[in-house]
């Protein structure tokens, strides 16, 4: 009898020496050499604004402290005045954009793996590394030769100096034990003295003294309240606060906040002094009487220390409707002053 072939079920595999039809996907897959992901595109509208978030315009606010000295000796409010702090503004603020441009772009790699620092633009690859490094050292470059042809000398090497303290401070010395605690401050005095430099004022050891300390107690209640939050949260900010301890972060902020009242004191009266007789325009002693508001600021900017919430002392100062009222009359107290001496 002869045999009758009988197609083969729809599911029945094929005999391995089947040769595969030629649309399968096996076939395919050898014709079509295999698809790799395409690097990320980087758009100029995107990096721009990669590049200006992380020049931290949010951080700006910290150079208004340039018009510090001028303003307590009375000499804000003149054409020439303006034009320079408005240019020494600018020339600062270029050049601490320039050191958080090369900071974040030295970080990337230790930033990718930190829970919130990933979303930084450099290291979120938004901002490639080579541009934040060639924008950075363009943008320092720039400000300092501005400031060599427009402002007197001193306040160049004043801002050579902030550069070369900050970018060493990027590298190895925010990882030195107090050491980091004192450049920070030092920024910010160096802010608060180019005004003066900028203007040829005379510049008070008292008004250094305050300043000085008054920025140590910020910086030290800050890190202070990051040390607080990150208790029990391994690797939730920088590795050096691991190393201090919340009860040596407490002691130097009420350390340096006794120690900037102090020298606010001696500042107030050192001009003038109690026994300043009154004048038709003048009846109080504005000078002394703002030693109470300067007080009660701290003592009430104190309180967010103590709670470990001091952790952004800009939105400290600008969030706090109490804290700004009582700034507005220490303000006012100390205008006072100044139109009347």
């Amino acid at each position: 009898m002869a045999e009758i072939n009988t197609p083969a079920p729809p599911n029945t595999p094929a005999p391995p020496d089947t040769p595969a039809p030629p649309h399968t996907p096996a076939v395919l897959s050898q014709r079509t050499p295999p698809r790799h992901p395409a690097p990320p595109h980087h758009r100029p509208h995107s990096v721009l604004r990669g590049l200006l978030k992380t020049a931290r315009p949010k951080q700006w606010v910290k150079n208004l402290l340039v018009v510090a000295a001028p303003a307590a000796a009375g000499q804000l409010f003149t054409r020439h005045a303006l034009t320079r702090l408005a240019l020494v503004f600018a020339l600062f603020t270029a050049c601490a954009a320039a050191v958080y441009l090369i900071n974040d772009a030295r970080d990337a790699d230790a930033d990718r793996a930190h829970p919130t620092k990933r979303h930084r633009p450099v290291a979120a690859g938004q901002v490639p590394v080579p541009v934040a490094y060639g924008v950075g050292g363009v943008l320092a470059v720039l400000a300092l030769a501005l400031a060599g042809w427009l402002t007197p000398p001193l306040v160049p090497a004043l801002l050579t100096a902030y550069v070369g303290m900050q970018l060493a401070y990027c590298v190895s010395l925010k990882h030195v034990l107090v050491v980091d605690l004192v450049v920070v401050t030092t920024g910010f005095l160096m802010r608060a003295m180019v005004g003066g430099l900028a203007l040829g004022i005379p510049l008070s050891r008292w008004f250094l003294i305050t300043t000085g300390f008054g920025a140590l107690f910020m910086v030290a209640a800050k890190r202070y309240s990051e040390a607080v939050q990150m208790e029990g949260t391994e690797g939730a900010t920088r590795a050096l606060l691991t190393e201090y301890t919340p009860g040596y972060l407490r002691f130097v902020w009420q350390l340096a906040a006794g120690v900037a009242v102090l020298g606010y004191c001696l500042w107030a009266l050192e001009d003038g002094g109690t026994h300043a007789a009154p004048t038709a325009t003048g009846l109080l002693p504005w000078r002394q009487l703002s030693v109470v508001a300067f007080i009660l600021a701290v003592l009430r900017y104190a309180v967010f220390a103590d709670r470990g919430t001091a952790g952004e002392p800009e939105e400290v100062v600008l969030g706090d409707r109490a804290l700004a009222v009582i700034g507005l009359v220490w303000l006012g107290m100390y205008g006072l002053a100044v139109a009347h001496c």
